[in-house]
């Protein structure tokens, strides 16, 4: 089993920036692919951005590429989201998420319980 838990979501003004991070507990943690995930009022979840356990990645949505940076430190078992120049659209509930390799939620099997974003003036 891995537990994770997100913190660091917050109010900011359009072009702010904020840092999540993902603690991960549980072993094998570090065996594992990992990404962030938001989901907004109304829609469906959605790919953010994801890295491999060693290799593979990062790679990112289109809609935040150049604005977010993904990354993992095993050795802390941490995970962490970067978001520059933030956008009214980037307004969401965000989830880290470990597992398989991939873009879609359903391939991964952990999930923290989320944290708020919200991006308004």
């Amino acid at each position: 089993q891995v537990q994770l838990v997100e913190s660091g979501g917050g109010l900011v003004q359009p072009g702010g920036s904020l840092r999540l991070s993902c603690a991960a507990s549980g072993r094998a943690w570090d065996t594992l692919a990992v990404g962030w995930f938001r989901q907004a009022p109304g829609k469906e979840r959605e790919f953010v951005a994801h890295i491999g356990a060693t290799t593979g990645g990062p790679y990112y949505a289109d809609a935040v590429k150049g604005r977010f940076t993904i990354s993992r430190d095993n050795a802390k078992s941490m995970l962490y989201l970067q978001m520059n120049n933030l956008e009214p659209e980037d307004t969401a509930v965000y989830y880290c998420a470990a597992g398989r390799f991939s873009r879609r939620a359903d391939l991964y099997n952990y999930w923290g319980q989320g944290t708020q974003v919200t991006v308004s003036s």
